[in-house]
């Protein structure tokens, strides 16, 4: 997870499904509060995310 993205699935092994699911059951579930530090990038929280977020966006 990313500010305002996720990972890339177009490089090999990359599975979108794969992402989803772990975005929906890994992190989601988490509180808005959370804090998220991604390798690259700036700091984000799981609320932020969830509300702006455009891959978070979509119905599962």
């Amino acid at each position: 997870l990313f500010a305002g993205s996720i990972g890339r699935t177009d490089l090999w092994g990359g599975s979108m499904d794969q992402i989803m699911d772990s975005l929906r059951t890994k992190l989601m579930g988490l509180p808005d509060e959370t804090i998220v530090y991604p390798g690259h990038g700036p700091a984000t929280t799981i609320g932020d995310e969830r509300h702006l977020n455009p891959f978070l966006q979509v119905s599962p």
